[in-house]
């Protein structure tokens, strides 16, 4: 039971990664690396904050702005470096590396003894914290998510992802709003990396490999599971699916997998999910099924 409830929590920490995944890689069309980089120097900056007596909120929301200003970088480097969407991100991906040991001055740092945002409900049952924590922090940015992307500036920035040349030839400037996208999604990563740093008690220099692989997961999961679905309800799936995804690890580990092998499970399930569409017509499954409810019908 405490493992269900574990992986519930975990799932819903996790989701804020992949609800700020979207803004770039669904909406934006933008392939971002930088969050590999923005994930850890969230968590980087957090810690060191905390362990320096910063109130454990008001280090969250710094590491909020410093990986906003991460993903601006990436979003100048594009947009008036010229240089290549993905190289951009690798570039400040790399440099966030130098930039964690500067700010921890070590590998990694622990918060043995040190209030974080969890402490406050420290009475709670195990793994309880992490639900009430992480479902209150999904509403609220969920809420916010919508409500911009349902405002006048929201449309334009959906527009800049669908269609950028028509989006110029209304009047948008669609620099200002890929700049705008990058900066809101790695600054929601890094409050993610802040978060989930605080939940596991450290940071590491490393704790960014393999991230955009866990956040992409949650989205494509998410996406195969509910099929169909309007943007307000894609972004309630994309937690569902960062759910689904920790229980389908908690499978894995339970069938006798090392934890060390979990980068490569996660690999394989989201380059499977990915596939689904391919996997579907080659086995016919969607004529099995409609065959099958008319036969029963």
């Amino acid at each position: 039971m405490s493992m269900i409830v574990s992986s519930i929590g975990q799932g819903l920490l996790w989701g804020i990664l992949g609800i700020a995944l979207f803004l770039t890689f669904r909406i934006l069309n933008f392939p971002d690396m930088t969050v590999e980089g923005s994930f850890p120097l969230g968590a980087a900056s957090a810690v060191t904050l905390i362990t320096h007596g910063v109130d454990p909120l008001l280090a969250s929301l710094a590491a909020f702005v410093v990986g906003a200003l991460a993903g601006g970088i990436t979003g100048l480097l594009y947009t008036k470096g010229k240089i290549p969407i993905l190289l951009a991100g690798i570039l400040v991906m790399t440099a966030c590396l130098s930039i964690n040991l500067r700010i921890m001055g070590s590998a990694n740092v622990s918060l043995l003894g040190k209030k974080t945002i969890f402490s406050p409900l420290a009475g709670l049952p195990k793994y309880f914290d992490a639900i009430f924590i992480g479902l209150t922090i999904i509403v609220v940015v969920t809420l916010v998510i919508i409500y911009f992307l349902q405002s006048e500036l929201g449309q334009a920035f959906i527009v800049t992802g669908d269609n950028p040349t028509m989006a110029q030839s209304i009047g948008i400037r669609t620099d200002r709003m890929t700049n705008m996208g990058l900066m809101v999604s790695n600054g929601l990563i890094a409050f993610g990396g802040a978060v989930i740093a605080q939940n596991n008690g450290y940071a590491d220099i490393n704790m960014g490999i393999g991230i955009i692989v866990i956040a992409l997961a949650s989205i494509i999961i998410g996406e195969v599971v509910f099929g169909e679905l309007t943007m307000n309800q894609r972004l309630l799936a994309i937690t569902l699916g960062s759910i689904i995804y920790r229980f389908v690890l908690l499978i894995v580990l339970q069938l006798g997998f090392s934890t060390n092998d979990l980068n490569l499970i996660s690999a394989i399930l989201l380059a499977i999910c990915l596939m689904a569409p391919w996997l579907n017509s080659l086995l016919h499954l969607d004529k099995v099924i409609k065959k099958g409810v008319t036969v029963h019908d």
